[in-house]
């Protein structure tokens, strides 16, 4: 970091969305409130949640606290079902996660800002790589400590 410049670290556009949370940015606010004051504050108009699909009812709760402002497309991690054996070339059945089919869903409705909530290590990566609009975490999945990785780094040993 030493020696570099502002402005061979940051492009105009992170700047941009920089100073924009700056004036979104409400003290006591929750993460969902602040997104929604980041996306009014930026004029977005649609927005996008990629979710587990164990999250359903956590992701239309979003949903519908956006919805009100926004155009609000979800989308869950099984969609376009494709097999373990499709994806891997893997022995099995079961379906696999698409990270890449959420971001290509949500790019297809134009969202503006995406939204990711419960994605599984490496399925959140890949998502965050083919998302063409910016991303955001809501929600990381993290089993044993009901979604809170703070726990987790806690009971480090």
């Amino acid at each position: 970091m030493e020696g570099k410049e502002i402005k061979e670290l940051y492009d105009d556009r992170s700047i941009e969305i920089m100073q924009t949370a700056e004036d979104a940015y409400q003290r006591g606010s929750n993460r969902v409130q602040e997104i929604k004051n980041y996306a009014l504050k930026a004029g977005i108009k649609r927005i996008g949640i990629a979710h587990c699909v164990s999250f359903p009812k956590e992701a239309e709760a979003v949903k519908q606290f956006l919805s009100g402002e926004f155009e609000v497309y979800s989308v869950d991690c099984k969609c376009g079902h494709i097999t373990k054996h499709e994806m891997l070339g893997c022995e099995g059945k079961g379906i696999m996660c698409n990270p890449a089919g959420q971001a290509d869903y949500l790019k297809e409705n134009n969202t503006e800002l995406n939204i990711s909530m419960g994605l599984c290590v490496g399925h959140d990566m890949v998502f965050n790589q083919k998302s063409v609009s910016p991303v955001t975490t809501l929600v990381v999945k993290e089993i044993t400590s009901k979604h809170n990785p703070l726990e987790s780094i806690k009971n480090l040993k």
